[in-house]
């Protein structure tokens, strides 16, 4: 289902037209919304391509940055200098260092996990995560606990969302990297590209995962048939997990990510290739395929996800929002239930890729863009 994209109002316009030509400057203005008066602030700045963001307890917040730096950002929105500590990283296009968790006990364990391009053998990467322990100058006892398989040769679609469960594991959103020869195996069970994984927070495969025991299947396989899924986040409601997911030319889709299940790619697409030409069998749905719950033609280039469950600003309550690169700005979508009804789009007359979207412990929004010298924005209900 596609619903129409309503315009921001007037008012809205007009604010952000006196933001000026550039994307860097400090943002404090006041739009208006279809649920009423949003404040939009930076928070801080000087970031460069920041891809993940975490919020520690003591209300600070880590931030990786593409580029290999990993970043304290203090309550007031200082930067520290990079951390130590962080694994290699193949920093090229849209490679490097991408997602950043907390372990569900970070509180006890201080666990901080990772995923990045790991460089191979003869330029080839892939994607990976690792955990290491924060102290106040970096990460020590750094470990691979997950990489993805096989190795190629591209700079392109390593996903790379890190999403707990709740339940002790951890979820891990993979690209199909990108190139004719390698987006097949994304229909294939022996290989990593075009997956979610599921894993448990040390590194080791549930015993009850989908294709546990199955000859020729990767145990660590959750889901198959994904292109490159760049946003995720935990349904509250169902304690399911929800991803978007690029398509070539239109087609992004967002699906509620199950077990064992087949999304289609790249047999099926609601888009077509770049060139114009038909995806796989040139339908946009198929028999043994889950189709997505919702979908954008032309592509709107996904990103960062969040459902929003605070108080703060009471008319989002229970909304989801996603992050848009191709065609910069904040989607706001209501549920009913499993069903999106209704999208709005925000934020569009700043013109920034919105990268990251997580709900604040203050129950603000925060939003990372990505443009090159970059901020981190901070959402509230205006007074």
């Amino acid at each position: 289902m596609r619903v129409a994209l309503p315009s921001l109002a007037a008012t809205a316009i007009a604010a952000f037209m006196l933001l000026g030509a550039s994307a860097v400057q400090a943002i404090d203005e006041v739009v208006t919304t279809e649920t009423g008066r949003i404040r939009v602030q930076t928070f801080a700045e000087g970031l460069e391509h920041p891809w993940g963001l975490a919020f520690l307890p003591d209300g600070r917040m880590l931030v990786s940055e593409r580029e290999g730096r990993l970043r304290i950002v203090s309550a007031k929105g200082h930067l520290s200098p990079p951390l130590a500590g962080v694994p290699k990283v193949d920093a090229r296009e849209q490679g490097g260092l991408l997602d950043v968790a907390l372990d569900p006990d970070f509180a006890d364990n201080k666990l901080v996990y990772l995923s990045f391009t790991e460089p191979g053998k003869d330029d080839t990467n892939s994607t990976a995560v690792a955990c290491g322990t924060l102290t106040d100058t970096g990460l020590v006892d750094v470990k691979v606990i997950f990489s993805q398989q096989p190795k190629v040769r591209s700079t392109l679609h390593f996903g790379s969302r890190l999403v707990f469960d709740g339940k002790g594991h951890l979820f891990i959103t993979l690209g199909e990297r990108s190139k004719n020869e390698f987006r097949g195996q994304a229909q294939n069970l022996n290989s990593d590209l075009g997956k979610v994984i599921r894993i448990n927070t040390d590194g080791s495969i549930p015993k009850d995962n989908p294709f546990v025991g199955k000859a020729g299947a990767r145990p660590e396989i959750w889901s198959l048939g994904h292109r490159n899924q760049q946003g995720a986040a935990l349904n509250p409601a169902t304690g399911e997990l929800w991803t978007d997911e690029h398509g070539p030319k239109g087609g992004d889709e967002i699906n509620i990510v199950r077990a064992g299940k087949n999304y289609g790619w790249p047999v099926v697409s609601y888009g077509v290739n770049y060139d114009g030409t038909p995806v796989g069998s040139g339908k946009q749905t198929g028999a043994g395929f889950v189709d997505p719950i919702h979908y954008w033609v032309p592509s709107i280039g996904v990103s960062g996800m969040a459902f929003y469950t605070a108080d703060a600003i009471p008319k989002w309550k229970g909304n989801l929002f996603v992050g848009g690169m191709a065609i910069p700005k904040l989607v706001r979508l209501e549920l009913e239930g499993n069903k999106i009804t209704h999208e709005e789009a925000l934020l569009a007359e700043l013109g920034s890729r919105i990268r990251a979207v997580k709900q604040g412990p203050d129950g603000a929004l925060y939003l990372l863009t990505d443009d090159g010298e970059d901020q981190i924005l901070r959402l509230t209900a205006a007074e």
